[in-house]
């Protein structure tokens, strides 16, 4: 299938989705495509099942013309960080830049190596004879909270400020550390890379200190651009060609390209809105961006929910999935609660900040995106359907119960 065929089947399933959901199921509306998107593959399956294979067949056919790795991680993925740093406030993020980094390393780092040590035990008990490394695989692309899932919900919860902002800065920066905790045990896995201290240091150096750079000298190019002009047509398109144009570049140019989106839209959200944009422009901007944001994330739960066609549906699989849900809670507690304790000594934090922030610490597209880079194997087959379960669990449950979450616990 061509792909401007490919995108007007998933822009309309989408769109049709997003107008059911609306008019009957009345969820948010990326977890209202996506549990759609679900049922229908759970459908198609099932009708595969009673005899109606050439549907299934068909359907399973069109999905794995779409590269989600290469669509999420090398296209949509630009679009969303930009959109959600842009309204990142910089001095609230100044604020809290300690804890947000702390999280973001070193929380990454710890999630990675307890999920995986204790993912290698709970395989083994059920008959996975996975490789550690494998397991630690698992660990890094499970370990990052995903900017995408988050933030959407996030701004209707009710979470205290100072908290919604550690919450929002980490998953924007995490999952740039995270991709290179995973390049690098990739590297073991595959034998393409000599891994030494010195060779981790260099690669965490190259991808996220660079992407820091980057990202400041092409918000900084395009904010100059944005200052001598004043039409919000060029301007809109500038922050179009800053996204496009930079991650592609980033991508060439072996720089973290997340991290890089993150840091400029922080730049041009912050001292473009205020020095280099009228009044005018900062409407249309918004609007362009927020629109831009809900059809990509529409698109993208939509992807998820269907990528149920494509998974190796096994018994084990399945164990394995439900056993990890808690287990990937209790790391993410583990890796927020340690950093904050210590932190409390010289910070405040807002109430049960620990307990929101780990069931707010949602899974989404990023993680499956990376489960979907693994090498064909039994092992891939195995992490991906394992890597499903925990995403959907997290969009679904820790999603739409958040708001209520966060409630409760103000009120105590």
């Amino acid at each position: 299938m061509e792909v401007l065929d490919l995108a007007a089947l998933l822009l309309t399933l989408a769109a049709i989705f997003s107008y059911i959901n609306f008019r009957f199921l009345k969820l948010p509306t990326t977890i209202g495509i996506m549990l759609i998107a679900m049922l229908i593959s759970i459908s198609l399956v099932v009708l595969g099942h009673c005899g109606f294979e050439s549907i299934q067949n068909k359907a399973t056919v069109v999905l794995e013309g779409i590269d989600f790795n290469k669509a999420l991680m090398h296209g949509m993925l630009s679009f969303l960080l930009f959109s959600g740093a842009l309204h990142v406030n910089l001095e609230d993020l100044d604020q809290h830049k300690w804890i947000i980094s702390i999280l973001a390393t070193f929380g990454v780092v710890m999630s990675t190596f307890i999920v995986g040590s204790i993912a290698w035990m709970v395989f083994l008990l059920i008959g996975l004879k996975l490789p550690f490394i494998y397991c630690l695989l698992f660990g890094s692309l499970i370990a990052p909270t995903d900017p995408i899932a988050v933030i959407g919900i996030l701004k209707k919860a009710g979470v205290p400020k100072s908290l919604e902002t550690k919450i929002t800065g980490e998953s924007l920066f995490n999952d740039g550390v995270a991709v290179v905790v995973f390049l690098v045990i990739m590297g073991i896995v595959t034998g393409g890379h000599d891994v030494t201290a010195g060779h981790i240091m260099l690669l965490f150096v190259k991808e996220a200190i660079g992407g820091v750079l980057f990202g400041l000298a092409i918000g900084w190019l395009a904010y100059r651009m944005l200052k001598s002009v004043d039409n919000y047509q060029v301007e809109v398109l500038l922050t179009l060609a800053l996204v496009m144009g930079g991650y592609a570049f980033a991508h060439a140019i072996h720089v973290s390209g997340p991290i890089a989106m993150v840091v400029a839209g922080i730049f041009i959200g912050n001292r473009g809105r205020l020095f280099a944009m009228s009044e005018n422009t900062r409407e249309h901007l918004d609007s362009f961006w927020e629109l831009m944001d809900e059809i990509l994330n529409a698109v993208l739960f939509l992807l998820i929910g269907l990528e149920i066609l494509v998974l190796t549906i096994k018994g084990n699989y399945l164990i394995a999935g439900l056993i990890m849900i808690p287990v990937v809670l209790f790391a993410r507690f583990i890796s927020v609660g340690i950093p904050v304790t210590f932190m409390r000594r010289i910070r405040d934090f807002s109430p049960h900040a620990v307990k929101i922030m780990t069931w707010g610490g949602l899974r989404g597209g990023i993680s499956v995106a990376l489960a979907l880079s693994l090498p064909n194997g039994p092992e891939r087959e195995a992490l991906l359907t394992v890597t499903y379960i925990i995403v959907i669990f997290s969009i679904l449950v820790q999603g739409l119960t958040i708001e209520r979450f966060v409630s409760s616990k103000q009120n105590k």
